[in-house]
């Protein structure tokens, strides 16, 4: 038995020694806001955070998260109201299928994280990482900058 934190909580699980932290994710955990496309990690639409960084889920060991804090796009929700990132990528526009949308959003979080007032040249080379084929790009950058301000406020006294 391993035990795994993920979006705060606790889970004990039999996890064979082959599984990847994606499907320990979706199929074990019914997370299924983790997308696996490529299966090679160039994509980035199984994107989680593990400590705070991200990371593509398929190509991972569930092992080497056990002690981890994961976080998945479902865990930045907060009591059903959504992160300013999600909120901005609605408001924005910032996907089309929205298959790739959680990868791009939990990176934009780690991002912001780091970069809590980005430039959009710095927001779109950090985006780069992850591949929308429906070519949300310009969007997606709009999103993660309108999320910066979001969050620049939020954080502001009298806010």
């Amino acid at each position: 038995m391993a035990t795994f934190t993920v979006n705060g909580e606790s889970h004990e699980l039999d996890v064979p020694a082959e599984t990847s932290l994606a499907d320990l994710l979706r199929d074990q955990l019914g997370l299924h806001g983790v997308r696996v496309s490529c299966a090679e990690g160039e994509c980035g639409s199984c994107t989680v955070l593990v400590d705070g960084r991200p990371v593509t889920a398929c190509l991972m060991l569930a092992a080497q998260a056990e002690g981890a804090e994961i976080t998945t796009i479902e865990g930045l929700a907060v009591n059903g109201e959504l992160h300013p990132i999600q909120q901005a990528f609605i408001e924005e526009q910032g996907f089309q299928c929205g298959f790739c949308t959680p990868g791009f959003i939990v990176s934009a979080k780690a991002f912001l994280d780091e970069h809590p007032e980005p430039t959009e040249e710095e927001t779109a080379v950090a985006m780069s990482g992850s591949i929308c084929r429906c070519g949300s790009y310009p969007y997606i950058v709009q999103a993660v900058l309108s999320a910066s301000r979001k969050l620049a406020g939020a954080s502001s006294p009298g806010s």
